[in-house]
């Protein structure tokens, strides 16, 4: 099966050679989509960003059975414009959408959360998730919407659905709408806490009609390829939810 969610090179924060993104994932029985970030109008000039004609003329080689091209494009409001040509101009297998950034402040940092309590900190998150969802209507999956768990400055860093649960609704009710997939990021599947968090999300995403997802490792590196697979397969089994991949921009039906 695919995962779904790589970095390489030419995302800022990796600098994975796709040789060895290869063989790792070829040892590990896994075919690959790379999906280089791209951030535009990133607050910091030149991070981010890469120069989507040399990528494909450098990775366009490796394409096949077992490697597709992809992107992980930040979905901001104010970039909607530009985002859509680039995914026009360009045959992309596959379109990942996240959140990254809010207000320009990168979730990564301690900035974004400074002065705000968990509860206006998610809110806010969840609603900018929901206004670039309803704008970015030419992705694929939408990624990781877990991330802010990952970083947050809280004692308490995850999801609960009950918490958030109308925001929540209302973007998966977007993405059902357009049959859309929402992504199931394995990064945090190695913390039991974060798995008992994150499985009424997708058992409600399941609930209100939602069928398909894509899962990925979103690995920097290659020891993170892969990683925790068996329990976002088992994820996906409980919650009723088949995993699919994109090549060409159509979906296809994963065998596993």
């Amino acid at each position: 099966m695919f995962d779904t969610h790589i970095h390489t090179k030419f995302s800022t924060d990796s600098d994975m050679k796709i040789e060895k993104a290869l063989n790792d994932a070829k040892r590990k029985g896994l075919s690959l989509i790379i999906t280089d970030h791209m951030d535009l109008k990133f607050p910091k000039k030149g991070l981010f960003c890469f120069d989507e004609k040399k990528y494909f003329e450098e990775y366009s080689k490796y394409k096949g059975n077992n490697l597709l091209i992809g992107i992980e494009i930040g979905m901001k409001e104010d970039c909607e414009t530009e985002s859509r040509k680039l995914i026009n101009d360009n045959c992309f297998d596959y379109v990942i959408g996240s959140i990254h950034l809010i207000d320009d402040q990168d979730l990564y940092y301690g900035e974004y959360y400074s002065g705000k309590t968990k509860k206006q900190a998610y809110d806010k998150y969840f609603k900018t998730m929901f206004d670039c969802v309803r704008m970015y209507d030419f992705i694929d999956s939408m990624g990781h919407i877990d991330y802010i768990s990952r970083y947050a400055k809280f004692d308490d860093k995850e999801i609960y659905y009950n918490e958030h649960a109308n925001l929540i609704d209302s973007i998966f009710n977007v993405i059902i709408e357009r049959d859309q997939c929402i992504e199931l990021n394995t990064r945090r599947l190695s913390d039991k806490t974060a798995v008992k968090g994150m499985i009424p999300i997708y058992k409600r995403f399941r609930e209100l009609g939602g069928r398909y997802i894509t899962i990925g490792s979103d690995a920097h590196n290659v020891d993170a390829i892969g990683m925790n697979f068996k329990v976002g397969l088992e994820i996906a089994d409980m919650c009723n939810l088949k995993i699919v991949y994109f090549k060409n921009r159509k979906r296809e039906y994963e065998k596993y």
